[in-house]
C-alpha cells in the first residue's frame, strides 16, 4: 500500500541505487533458479546440466532464449498451461488468455503471489502516472480473460484508488456514470476517447468532453502517445493529463513501464521482480543499458511461481532514454517503445497478426479465393482492421454483401477485434511465386 509520502508509492525501492537494485536482484535470481531446477519440467529439459550451478544474471548470456512459439508448443502438447508451469494445481489461483494470436490463445496462469507482484508492481506505475487514493477511476478495458480487463483492475485498486469496473460497450450509459459517479480518471487505450466523442456528439449535444470532468488519462494497449501532436490535442480536448501508464507484456508482467509527470519515456518499474535485457535484433548479443542504446527487451522473471519464464524475447524494440536518477528523484531507467520485429499490429488494444486474418479468410473458400489485402492507414492506433478479400470463383456480385459479413465474423473470432470486409473480384490481386506482402500501408482516399 502507498505511505505518506505523496510522490512515490514504494518509496523505499523507486530511490534504490542502482548497485543495490542489482544486487538485490542477484539475490532473487539465485533463488528462482533453484525454483526453476526443481518445479519448471520446460527448463529442465532446456538447461539440463546448467543447473549443477547458479548462474549470476552475467552468466544469462549463455542461455539459451525462450520464444513465444515455445511457449504455444509447450502448450499444446500438455494444455492448458504448459510444462513451463512451475506450480501445483493447488497455487494456481487466477487464469486468463492472450488474444490476438495464431492458433490456440496462451492460457496464462497466476499465483496469489504473481497476483499480488503484478498489481504492486503496475501501482507504481499508475502512481506515477497520477493516480490517488483521492480518485475514483473508470477501468474500459474488455474483462472477458484477458489480462488487461481484471488484472490491470487490481493493479488500480492496489494505488488506493476506487475502481469502477466498467469494461468495453454500452458507451452511452458510460457516458452517465462519469458525469454522475464523478469519475475523475479513465484506464482505457488511446483510441477509445475518439469514441466517446462520437456518443458525446450524437446523444448528448451541447456537451463536451471537457465536461465530463475528467482530470487523468491512463492509456495502454496502442502505440500513438510518443506523439507529441496527438497528446496535446487530446488534453486540449478533455481537459486532463495524458499518461502512458500501462505499457507491459501478459507473459511477463501486465504492467512494467509509464509515464510521470516530468517525462514522456517510459520508466521501468519491475526491476525487483522481472531482469531486463537489451539485445541487438540481428546478432543477438546483449546491449549495454545505457542512454541511446537500441534494441530487443528481454525479459527473465526474478520472482515468479506459475510461468516463470528466462530470456524471454518480447520482439519489442526500446531505446533507452536515461539512466540517472530523475528530478523526483526515481531511479529508474527510462526508455521509448519504438516498434517490434515482427509484422504484428494493434486493433483497440488487441495484438493483431496477418496470419490470424488469413485464417479467417481461408476459413470460407466456398465465399473466398484465400487472396486478400490488410489495409492499414499510417503508423495507428487502429480502430478496426480493414480487409479486402477476393470473391471465390464463380461467386455471383449479389452474393457479396453476405460474404463480407460471413467473412468479417469470421475474421473477428480470430483476433478478437473488428474486422470490415470488402469483397473484390476474383483475380483482383495479382499471384506471385515470391512471399506475399499480406499488409498494405494506404491512404484514406484509396481505402474502399
Amino acid at each position: 500500500m502507498p505511505t505518506s509520502n505523496d510522490t512515490f508509492f514504494d518509496p523505499e525501492f523507486e530511490t534504490l541505487a542502482p548497485a543495490d537494485i542489482r544486487r538485490a536482484q542477484e539475490e532473487r535470481w539465485a533463488q528462482q533458479w533453484r525454483y526453476l531446477g526443481e518445479h519448471s519440467v520446460f527448463y529442465q529439459r532446456l538447461f539440463g546440466e546448467r543447473f549443477s550451478r547458479t548462474p549470476n544474471l552475467d552468466d544469462l548470456q549463455d542461455l539459451p532464449f525462450t520464444e513465444k512459439d515455445h511457449l504455444r508448443i509447450s502448450q499444446e502438447a500438455s494444455y492448458p498451461m504448459g510444462e513451463y508451469v512451475a506450480c501445483t494445481e493447488a497455487d494456481v489461483a487466477r487464469l486468463h488468455r492472450t488474444s490476438g494470436t495464431t492458433g490456440r490463445p496462451l492460457i496464462l496462469a497466476n499465483s496469489r503471489r504473481d497476483a499480488l507482484d503484478v498489481a504492486h508492481v503496475g501501482a507504481r506505475s499508475m502512481w506515477a502516472a497520477g493516480l490517488r487514493p483521492t480518485d475514483r477511476a473508470v477501468h474500459c478495458l474488455n474483462y472477458c480473460m484477458w489480462t488487461g480487463g481484471f488484472t490491470d483492475h487490481t493493479i488500480l485498486e492496489a494505488t488506493g484508488a476506487a475502481v469502477l469496473p466498467y469494461g468495453t460497450g454500452q458507451t452511452r450509459q458510460l457516458v452517465t456514470s462519469i458525469r454522475e459517479l464523478k469519475i475523475t480518471a479513465i484506464s482505457c487505450t488511446p483510441s477509445y476517447p475518439a469514441l466517446l466523442e462520437e456518443v458525446l456528439r450524437e446523444h448528448f449535444p451541447g456537451l463536451q468532453p471537457r465536461d465530463l470532468g475528467l482530470k487523468l488519462g491512463l492509456f495502454g494497449g496502442e502505440a500513438g502517445l510518443d506523439n507529441p501532436d496527438f497528446r496535446a490535442q487530446m488534453e486540449d480536448k478533455w481537459g486532463f493529463k495524458v499518461r502512458n501508464a500501462n505499457f507491459g507484456l501478459s507473459e511477463v508482467l501486465s504492467i512494467i513501464g509509464g509515464q510521470t509527470d516530468w517525462t514522456n519515456d517510459l520508466l521501468f518499474h519491475g526491476a525487483d521482480v522481472v531482469f531486463v535485457e537489451i539485445i541487438d535484433p540481428v546478432t543477438l548479443q546483449r546491449l549495454p543499458i545505457a542512454e541511446g542504446v537500441t534494441g530487443e527487451l528481454v525479459c527473465t522473471h526474478l520472482r515468479k511461481q506459475c510461468q516463470p519464464l528466462v530470456r524471454y524475447r518480447t520482439r519489442d524494440v526500446v531505446t533507452i532514454t536515461g539512466v540517472a536518477p530523475g528530478p523526483d528523484g526515481r531511479t529508474a531507467p527510462r526508455f521509448r517503445v519504438s516498434g517490434r520485429t515482427d509484422d504484428m499490429f494493434n486493433v483497440r488494444g488487441i495484438n493483431v497478426f496477418p496470419s490470424a486474418v488469413r485464417a479467417g479468410i481461408e476459413a470460407h473458400p466456398d465465399l473466398s479465393s484465400g487472396q486478400f489485402r490488410i489495409l492499414l492507414d499510417g503508423p495507428g492506433p487502429y480502430d478496426r482492421v480493414d480487409v479486402r478479400a477476393e470473391a471465390a470463383l464463380g461467386l455471383p456480385p449479389e452474393a457479396w454483401p453476405d460474404a463480407a459479413r460471413a467473412l468479417e465474423q469470421a475474421v473477428r473470432e480470430r483476433i478478437g477485434a473488428t474486422a470490415l470486409v470488402q469483397i473484390v473480384p476474383f483475380q483482383y490481386f495479382p499471384r506471385t511465386d515470391g512471399k506475399t506482402q499480406w499488409v498494405e500501408q494506404v491512404k484514406k482516399e484509396t481505402k474502399p
